[in-house]
């Protein structure tokens, strides 16, 4: 614990109304939530109703958003991992929840794969890709070096055994492929604006919280770099929207739409939207 302070304590909003702290590791320049559930009782924390990307639910203005912005992403998604100048389209898709991305790539000639540990997901994913969804274990069963692209859509942030978990990617990865990993940011404009309430903290389900050097750090440990950083514009909105409900009891959409547009403007010039994807390469 030498190299960790206390950052914040969160509050869980979405499920058990916990507290947790928020510990900075300055080693890695990165949050960790503690306590950390245990793994047998982690699944507990992700029993809602309202956990969004487990679910196809359209049942208000919210959702309806948020999947319209979704089928949005998806196609930037597609693009991104299309301009890879890969000879073979082996993907694997980590926590593809109900499996709207593999889809995507799939229809557009990618083998690919996906891992989803809830099994509420994986059901729904399975059946829009003809059963190419698996749960966890599976990734110790795929061969070394079996993919040109492996993908992680928020979902680092809530891997448990962060080094192993990063260990695995690299041994999956082959030489010349590429890792593409979203997580929020914890330095953005809107973190530092709602702090305590910042939606995208999301404990205990986010067992990590960001930055650019964490990144970068964790993975040269398995000699990978980054290749190119990209901004997630939508992120500041959607976050700003949940953490204006958090600390104030209702959405505001003029106030959020306010923050996140403040959120995006700051980031033109630092760099620190409030979400970011990584691409990371071996070498």
């Amino acid at each position: 614990m030498n190299n960790k302070s206390t950052y914040l304590t969160v509050k869980d909003h979405s499920v058990s109304g916990e507290e947790f702290q928020l510990f900075y590791n300055s080693e890695y320049d990165m949050l960790e939530t503690y306590p950390q559930p245990k793994s047998e009782k982690l699944s507990e924390y992700y029993k809602s109703d309202n956990y969004i990307s487990h679910t196809d639910a359209k049942r208000n203005l919210f959702e309806k958003v948020y999947h319209l912005v979704r089928s949005i992403s998806l196609k930037r998604k597609l693009k991104l991992i299309n301009s890879f100048s890969n000879s073979e389209k082996n993907l694997l898709d980590i926590g593809c929840g109900t499996g709207d991305f593999l889809q995507t790539a799939i229809q557009h000639k990618w083998n690919a794969f996906g891992v989803e540990p809830n099994v509420q997901a994986r059901t729904i994913a399975n059946a829009k890709t003809n059963n190419q969804v698996f749960d966890v274990d599976k990734l110790q069963t795929f061969k070394n070096e079996r993919f040109d692209v492996i993908t992680l859509w928020h979902v680092l942030e809530h891997l448990p055994n962060l080094h192993f978990e990063i260990k695995t990617l690299s041994r999956l990865l082959k030489p010349d492929g590429r890792i593409v990993i979203a997580v929020p940011n914890f330095k953005s404009y809107d973190a530092k604006y709602y702090k305590n309430f910042w939606a995208a903290y999301d404990v205990p389900r986010h067992l990590w919280h960001f930055s650019q050097t964490s990144i970068s750090t964790l993975f040269s440990k398995e000699n990978m770099s980054i290749e190119k950083i990209y901004p997630m514009t939508f992120d500041a909105f959607y976050v700003s929207l949940l953490s204006e409900q958090y600390k104030t009891g209702s959405k505001n959409p003029l106030k959020a739409f306010w923050v996140g547009w403040q959120s995006n403007f700051k980031a033109k010039r630092s760099g620190e939207y409030s979400s970011l994807i990584y691409v990371l390469k071996k070498g």
